[in-house]
């Protein structure tokens, strides 16, 4: 048996995202984020304290994302042949179980100034709102064009628009505080952007941990791609079939199939050349196929290895 592998050139989701963009974003970040834990210590505000958190757990996000695209930029090597491009999956993971981990701690905090409300700074909390509103509104926009190709990329971007959003919240609270002294809606928006936060962080956690776990692409409808393959002339089955994400825009499939006839290499190319088509309508961009004839192994779709 002999192994038939063909390949593409692979559309890198990073083309469009400048690590210029992502260091600038960085500096943004960690500027707000120690602004607003010295205004919320001065002001005593837990929610400002909160958004300072989320904004740190952005500069993690940011920083891990931008050493993984760095990374993603080194070239294959016999002792890495894929290279480092899972490096973005294991960052989204750490992303999502770090804003995970601050919502746990925030939901806390946030109850006991539910119970026990604290007199607040009500300006302090208004003017860094307000500045944390236009760094993330600039973050946003300067890795905007990479979120929709990258599950590292649109983590980091997540950490950055749901900071904006709850950056307006803190401050819609600065001013409630301000004008009507009402002290405990410190505690509610704090408790809103903890809940925000597991809601945004638990989507992202069960996606990378899909791709870690090399689960089969949702995406991918497994019966009609057998179908479609299995049709061709002269295939006369399809088995040992293995779909997964190298990364999150990245479908790698390979498989076993059997021949009705002893054909040639060239002859075989010839229908590898419609499988390769029917993949890539399905978004597979890397397939491995191993042709069989007479070859009395297990048949089955999908083969539990001993």
């Amino acid at each position: 048996m002999g192994n038939t592998h063909h390949a593409h050139s692979h559309v890198h989701g990073h083309e469009n995202l400048k690590g210029k963009n992502l260091f600038i974003s960085v500096v943004l970040n960690l500027g707000i984020t120690i602004a607003q834990v010295i205004g919320g210590i001065l002001s005593g505000s837990m929610a400002l304290l909160s958004d300072a958190l989320h904004n740190f757990s952005d500069v993690l996000s940011l920083l891990i994302t931008y050493f993984t695209y760095k990374l993603a930029q080194k070239k294959y090597t016999r002792k890495h042949t894929f290279g480092y491009r899972r490096g973005e999956i294991l960052a989204a993971f750490i992303n999502a179980v770090t804003l995970l981990i601050i919502a746990v701690f925030l939901c806390y905090e946030a109850i006991n100034r539910i119970i026990v409300p604290h007199p607040i700074n009500s300006m302090v909390v208004i003017y860094l709102a307000i500045l944390s509103i236009l760094v993330n509104g600039g973050s946003v926009l300067l890795i905007q064009k990479g979120a929709s190709k990258s599950l590292n990329i649109r983590s980091a971007y997540l950490h950055l628009f749901t900071d904006m959003l709850t950056s307006v919240a803190v401050l819609a609270g600065g001013l409630l505080m301000k004008y009507f002294d009402l002290f405990w809606v410190d505690g509610v928006i704090t408790l809103l952007i903890a809940l925000f936060l597991i809601f945004s962080g638990w989507k992202v956690l069960l996606e990378s941990v899909n791709i870690m776990m090399m689960f089969s692409p949702k995406d991918v409808d497994i019966e009609t791609l057998v179908r479609k393959i299995e049709a061709i002339d002269g295939i006369k089955n399809l088995h040992h079939l293995h779909l997964w994400r190298l990364t999150d825009n990245q479908i790698n499939m390979e498989a076993h199939i059997d021949l009705e006839q002893d054909v040639t290499i060239s002859q075989f190319e010839e229908k590898l050349k419609t499988i390769e088509k029917i993949a890539l309508g399905m978004n597979i961009v890397h397939i491995t196929i191993q042709p069989e004839f007479q070859i009395n192994d297990d048949k089955e779709l999908i083969h539990r290895h001993h």
